[in-house]
């Protein structure tokens, strides 16, 4: 699936996204509030400034993306592998990271 055809898919409500390969896909400053990307290979992905508040990222590879700025407010990142990943200024409230596998410099600050 191509950027084109999420963003065209979210507009007309589908919020289902489990399973894709969305591999270095560039979705910056998107609105994804509440899409289920549960098992989807994000790694690489620039998700800078983008909300994704009550999005399901559980059992998703996120290694290297970029959520500068992200908006994860009550998200599920259950399981979610995260090494290398930038949460510069990313909005964690409330997020779920039980089993996540986290960058070295967030294990330190828990």
């Amino acid at each position: 699936m191509n950027i084109n055809e999420l963003q065209s898919r979210y507009s007309a409500g589908q919020r289902d996204f489990r399973n894709l390969n969305l591999m270095a896909v560039n979705l910056k400053n998107m609105n994804l509030s509440g899409a289920n990307f549960s098992g989807s290979n994000l790694a690489g992905a620039n998700l800078l400034g983008t909300n994704l508040s009550h999005a399901n990222l559980s059992n998703a590879v996120l290694t290297g993306a970029n959520f500068k700025g992200a908006n994860l407010y009550h998200s599920d990142l259950t399981n979610a592998h995260l090494l290398s990943t930038n949460l510069e200024d990313a909005n964690l409230t409330q997020a779920c990271l039980s089993g996540a596998t986290l960058p070295e410099r967030m294990k330190m600050a828990t």
